[in-house]
């Protein structure tokens, strides 16, 4: 049916105060192409979304967190985002892309400032929007700092 709004399930990976970012394609037809973003994808039909969110993981960076924390729901212009987020629990060099042309840890003051360097790339790319501004809204809703206890892992 065309009225579904298509839904999609996406991950906030964190470890040593950082964000697990993917840089996706520059491809045309692609949503924010050439834009940072969250790992994740489309919902298959049936499908909850945090076994979507577990299978995209998979597909994209060969990981499965040890557990997925729903952080909400983002709903705009026909598209639902399952919004989950976990701790990354194995190195950079340990994870395999599978999709995007780029991963890399992004900083909560690239964050705010929209946008990082890619190594690969050697330019700086924008955070795709939405992404954006749910990262943005993850910082501030107080889950980010010392004393949370979802966040422990930032101190430890």
């Amino acid at each position: 049916m065309k009225d579904q709004p298509v839904e999609v399930s996406l991950a906030i990976l964190y470890a040593s105060g950082q964000f697990l970012m993917q840089l996706r394609d520059n491809i045309p037809g692609i949503l924010y192409p050439g834009c940072w973003g969250f790992f994740g994808g489309h919902l298959e039909p049936g499908e909850e979304p945090e076994e979507g969110m577990k299978r995209e993981l998979l597909e994209e960076i060969s990981y499965v967190p040890p557990g997925l924390i729903k952080f909400g729901c983002y709903s705009d212009s026909g598209v639902i985002r399952h919004v989950f987020h976990a701790p990354l629990t194995v190195e950079l060099h340990e994870l395999v892309l599978g999709e995007g042309q780029d991963m890399g840890f992004l900083t909560p003051e690239q964050i705010r400032a929209g946008c990082a360097y890619s190594e690969k790339t050697g330019q700086v790319h924008p955070l795709g929007s939405p992404h954006h501004r749910i990262l943005l809204d993850f910082l501030e809703r107080g889950e980010w700092g010392v004393g949370s206890r979802e966040w422990g892992i930032f101190y430890n």
